[in-house]
C-alpha cells in the first residue's frame, strides 16, 4: 500500500509563523508536523510514500530527504500547474504505473493519531472504491460535513456550510482511502478537488463510496490558536505522538541532548526541552514546549507556551500562553502577555510589554520599554472571520476603526479588477461618514475607483449598482439595533449580498495584508453621481401601474424612522397622488437606532394615527429602506407572520388570472397558510434559507416575489434585492388593482398558530445538536434547507442555530397554541438535555 501526503499548503492562516516556511514544517513539540504524519503511517505498517509539494519545495525535501532517517521510502512530486487536490493525486497515482490498487491519502499538516489500519480495514471490508476517514468535532463550520447511513454508506456532502446547513457534526478529516477505479472519474491535466468535484460525481453515479467514522484524536492546525493548543494537547497527553528527547522519571518532562538547566530552577506540568538548551537559575517552565538552543534566563518565566529554536529569554521576563518562533531575543523584564504571536528573528526590548494578541512579524524590534498595544484588525475579535451573518459588525470607531476600515476597503478593492468602480453610500450618522470615508481610501489605493452616492437608502444603492457599471457595493449604516455599532454591508454587482465564498476571499486578503498599493498616478478617482436618484425613480415608475394607484387616492400614514428614504420617497408618492401624513421624515443620524420598546411604541403611535384619520394603511420605513411594518386600516398592527401571509396573498390574487402560474419564495420557518392559499390558486412555494442572501438568490429565480416575517419583501419585477420603498407602492398598486383594503384580507388567510423560541446553545455543542436532531427525527418526513423541519402531520417544528450568536431557534406551527407550545416545550427540553450530556460529570 502506498501513501500519498498533501504538503502544498501555505499555511495562510498561520502567519507570521509561516511567511518564510511551508505549512507542514510548522515545529509542533519540536518536531514538523508532517514528521508526525510520517510517523503515523510508519506505526500503521505504510512506508512507501510521495508527497505532493507546491509551495517552498525545498525546505521540505531537505529535510526530509530519501525519508531514510526516518524509516520510510520518500518521493516528491512538485506541482507545476495547480491541479486541484484529487487532480494532483491522481497525476501521482497515474505516475506510478505499478497496478497497485489502494492508495491513502493524508494531509501533512495535519496533527492526529487515528489508526489507519481500522480504517483501511473498514474500507476493504465495504467494497468501497473511496473512503472518507471521519471523525466528529464541536464546531463543524469551517469543514466539510458529510451525513452517512447506518452501514457508513455516504449519502450527502456538505462543503464548508453555514450554521443552519450544519445538520451533523461529523466532518471530513481530510484522510482518504481510494482504489485505482476513481481515476476513470478525475480528468487529465484540469483542476478538479476531492470534496468539490470527486466525491459529488462518484455520489451522483452511484458509485460505493463510505465513510469511516475514527475513534482518536484529530485537529485540523487551521490558526494560530488552534496552533497553541494542538502543542497543550500533546502536552496534556490527549494524542499519541513520539516526543523528542529523554524522559525524566516519574516526570512528564523530556530533555534533550546537551541541554543544561540550573538545579534551582522549577518545572511544573508538562515540559518539552529540546537539545543545547540552557535553563537558569530560578527560572520557571510551566506546560511548555522549549525548543533547541534556547536560553532561558535567571529568574524568567515560561508558562503555557511554545518557544521555538535559537530563543532567548532575558532575566526576569515573563511569557505567557504566547508563541516565539526562532532566532528572536525577548529581552530582560520583559512581558509577552497571553495570545502573542512573535515571529522569527525578532526582538522584544527590555522591560517592554507587548499586549495581547498582538502579532509581530518577522525582523522587527521593540523599543526598550514601549507598550506594543493590541491592533485591532490583529485583535481578538478580528482573528478568526471578519464577516458575520449580517455582514462587518462592531462597536464603532473601537472595533471598526478609520484604521480597520481603510484595510478592509483595500482587500475589499483587491478582490477586484483595477480600474473597476465600487459604488459606496451610507447612513445620516456622523461616524458613518467617517468609516465610509476610511473605506473608500482603502478601495482607491487598490487603483479600484469609487462612485459615491453619500447619503442614500441601501436599496437605492443596490439598484444603481446592478443598472450601473459598477463591480460591487458597500453601504456604512449605524446598527438599527445596537446604537454604539457600525455595519458595512458589502454586495455584489448584482446588488445581491456578498456569496459566502467571496466573503472568505476578501478576509484571506485582508489577514494575509495581501494588496498592492498603487503608485501615485495609478490610485483610484473619487466621482460623485449627480443623477443617481433619477435613475432609481425612473426605473421605479417603470415597474408599477402608476395609474391604478392615482385613481385610488389613498390615504397613508408613512413613519420613515428619520431614515434616508426621506430624500427620495416623497418624490414618488407624490407622483402618485397618494396623500402622505408623514412621520419622523427629517434625516436624524442620532435617532436611527430604535430599541425594542422604542420600535413598539412607534407601532402604537402608527396604528392610533391610522385609525384617527381613518387612513387607508399605515407603513413603518426602516431608516436603511429594506423593511416595513404594517398597520391596516383599522389600525392593526400585522406580526411579520400575518403580514407575509397577506402580501403573498396579494401576489397570488393579482396573478391568479395569468395562464402560467407563478412561484412564491418564503423561508423554511415561513406559515404553512401561504402554501394552502398557493395551492387554492394553482401557484407554487419555494421555500428557502432564512439568510438575507438566501432570500436573495431565490428572487434570482422565476419567483412573483419573495418575502420573510421580519418585513422584508422582494418583488422581482424592479429587482431581486429587499425594497421597502417599492414594497409600499407595489402593495398599493396591489390593494388597488383588486379594490380591497388590508383587513379585509385577514379573513382570507387560514387559521394557525406560530411561536418562536431561543434556547441557549454554544457554538461547541451546534453541531451536536443538529446530528441529534437528525438521528431523533429518522423516519419521519423532514427538510434540510435551513436547519431541520420536522412535520408531523400538517403541524411541524423547525429549529436552526444562530448564524453568529450561542443560540438555536425553536419555530413551531399547529392549529392550535397549545399543540404549538407543546412541540416547542418537547424539543428544548430535548436540545437541553443533549447539552447535559456533553457536560463533563
Amino acid at each position: 500500500m502506498k501513501s500519498v501526503i498533501m504538503a502544498g499548503g501555505f499555511g495562510t492562516r498561520l502567519r507570521p509563523l509561516t511567511n518564510d516556511l511551508p505549512k507542514p514544517m510548522v515545529s509542533m513539540v519540536n518536531r514538523p508536523m508532517i514528521e508526525h504524519i510520517i510517523g503515523l503511517l510508519k506505526d500503521n505498517g505504510i512506508t512507501d510514500l510521495t508527497s505532493l509539494l507546491y509551495f517552498q519545495p525545498e525546505t521540505i525535501t531537505g529535510h526530509l530527504k530519501d525519508g531514510s532517517a526516518y524509516g520510510v521510502k520518500m518521493d516528491y512530486i512538485t506541482a507545476g500547474v495547480d491541479l486541484g487536490t484529487a487532480g494532483s493525486v491522481a497525476n501521482a497515482m497515474r505516475g506510478w504505473g505499478d497496478g497497485r490498487e489502494t492508495t491513502l491519502v493524508i494531509s501533512g499538516d495535519v496533527l492526529t493519531d487515528i489508526d489507519l489500519n481500522k480504517a483501511v480495514e473498514f474500507h476493504r471490508k465495504s467494497g468501497s472504491i473511496a473512503t472518507i476517514v471521519l471523525t466528529r468535532v464541536d464546531n463543524p463550520l469551517p469543514f466539510g460535513i458529510v451525513i452517512t447511513g447506518k452501514d457508513g454508506r455516504i449519502l450527502k456532502f456538505l462543503e464548508k456550510p453555514s450554521w443552519g446547513e450544519v445538520f451533523s457534526d461529523t466532518i471530513n478529516t481530510g484522510i482518504y482511502i481510494l482504489e485505482r477505479e476513481v481515476l476513470e472519474t478525475i480528468p487529465i491535466d484540469r483542476e478538479f478537488d476531492f470534496s468539490k468535484d470527486l466525491f459529488p460525481a462518484l455520489l451522483a453515479a452511484g458509485k460505493p463510496i463510505y465513510g469511516y467514522i475514527a475513534d482518536g484524536y484529530w485537529k485540523d492546525v487551521g490558526s494560530l490558536e488552534e496552533y497553541r493548543a494542538a502543542n497543550m494537547d500533546i502536552l496534556m497527553g490527549k494524542v499519541k505522538v513520539r516526543m523528542p528527547g529523554e524522559k525524566v522519571a516519574d516526570k512528564d518532562i523530556w530533555v534533550g541532548k546537551g541541554s543544561k538547566i540550573d538545579f534551582t530552577s522549577k518545572f511544573e506540568g508538562a515540559v518539552v526541552i529540546g537539545e543545547g538548551c540552557r535553563m537558569g537559575g530560578e527560572c520557571r517552565i510551566v506546560n511548555s514546549v522549549i525548543g533547541s538552543n534556547v536560553t532561558v534566563e535567571d529568574g524568567a518565566v515560561v508558562m503555557d507556551s511554545v518557544l521555538w529554536d535559537g530563543v532567548r529569554v532575558g532575566r526576569g521576563a515573563l511569557v505567557q500562553e504566547a508563541v516565539i518562533a526562532s532566532a528572536t531575543e525577548v529581552c530582560d523584564g520583559a512581558h509577552i502577555a497571553e495570545g502573542v504571536i512573535v515571529s522569527d528573528h525578532c526582538r522584544i526590548g527590555s522591560n517592554s510589554t507587548v499586549k495581547a494578541n498582538v502579532k509581530v512579524w518577522p525582523h522587527k524590534s521593540v523599543e526598550d520599554g514601549a507598550v506594543l498595544a493590541s491592533s485591532l484588525i490583529w485583535g481578538e475579535k478580528w482573528n478568526r472571520n471578519v464577516f458575520s451573518a449580517y455582514g462587518v459588525t462592531g462597536l464603532a470607531n473601537i472595533e471598526i476603526s478609520p484604521e480597520f476600515a481603510a484595510k478592509l476597503g483595500a482587500a475589499f478593492g483587491a478582490s477586484l479588477p483595477k480600474g473597476s468602480f465600487v459604488s459606496t453610500s451610507r447612513d445620516a450618522h456622523k461616524t458613518s461618514r467617517m468609516i465610509n470615508r476610511a473605506v473608500m481610501t482603502g478601495i482607491l489605493s487598490t487603483g479600484v475607483n469609487v462612485h459615491d452616492y453619500g447619503v442614500t437608502p441601501m436599496p437605492v444603492c443596490r439598484f444603481l449598482t446592478r443598472g450601473g457599471s459598477e463591480a460591487a457595493g458597500v453601504h456604512t449604516r449605524r446598527s438599527p439595533f445596537e446604537s454604539q455599532v457600525i455595519d458595512l454591508k458589502f454586495f455584489d454587482k448584482t446588488g445581491l449580498d456578498l456569496h459566502p465564498n467571496y466573503e472568505k476571499t476578501i478576509e484571506k486578503l485582508f489577514f494575509r495584508e495581501d494588496f498592492t498599493r498603487m503608485p501615485m498616478e495609478e490610485t483610484g478617482e473619487m466621482v460623485f453621481p449627480i443623477h443617481g436618484f433619477e435613475y432609481y425613480q425612473s426605473g421605479f415608475m417603470s415597474a408599477i401601474d402608476a395609474d391604478v394607484i392615482r385613481k385610488a387616492r389613498f390615504k397613508i400614514v408613512l413613519d420613515y424612522s428619520y431614515g434616508s428614504s426621506s430624500r427620495i420617497f416623497p418624490a414618488i408618492l407624490g407622483r402618485l397622488n397618494c396623500d402622505v401624513i408623514a412621520l419622523n421624515a427629517n434625516l436624524n443620524g442620532t435617532k436611527t437606532t430604535r430599541t425594542a420598546e422604542e420600535f413598539q411604541k412607534s407601532l402604537i403611535q402608527l396604528s392610533t394615527i391610522v385609525r384617527s384619520l381613518q387612513a387607508d394603511v399605515g407603513v413603518l420605513l426602516d431608516a436603511g429602506g429594506e423593511k416595513i411594518f404594517i398597520v391596516d386600516d383599522t389600525g392593526e398592527i400585522l406580526d411579520g407572520d400575518s403580514a407575509l401571509d397577506i402580501m403573498a396573498l396579494l401576489t397570488i390574487k393579482c396573478h391568479s388570472a395569468d395562464e402560467k402560474k407563478g412561484v412564491i419564495a418564503v423561508p423554511v420557518t415561513a406559515s404553512r397558510s401561504i402554501d394552502r392559499m398557493a395551492g387554492t390558486y394553482g401557484f407554487t412555494v419555494k421555500r428557502t434559507k432564512t439568510t438575507a442572501r438566501g432570500l436573495m438568490e431565490a428572487a434570482t429565480d422565476d419567483v412573483l416575489m419573495v418575502g420573510e416575517p421580519t418585513g422584508g419583501y422582494i418583488f422581482t419585477q424592479f429587482q431581486p434585492n429587499f425594497d421597502g420603498m417599492y414594497a409600499v407602492v407595489k402593495m398599493l398598486e396591489m390593494l388597488a388593482s383588486l379594490d380591497l383594503r388590508l383587513h379585509k384580507l385577514i379573513r382570507e388567510i387560514p387559521p394557525s398558530v406560530i411561536l418562536k423560541e431561543r434556547v441557549p446553545c454554544p457554538f461547541e455543542h451546534k453541531g451536536m445538536i443538529m446530528r441529534r436532531l437528525a438521528e431523533d427525527s429518522a423516519g419521519r418526513e423532514i427538510q434540510l434547507i435551513d436547519g431541520i423541519k420536522i412535520t408531523f402531520g400538517e403541524d411541524w417544528i423547525a429549529a436552526y442555530p444562530s448564524q453568529d450568536q450561542p443560540y438555536f431557534h425553536v419555530v413551531a406551527e399547529a392549529s392550535t397554541e397549545q399543540r404549538s407550545r407543546e412541540l416547542i416545550k418537547n424539543y428544548i427540553e430535548l436540545i437541553k438535555g443533549w447539552q447535559k450530556e456533553r457536560q463533563p460529570a
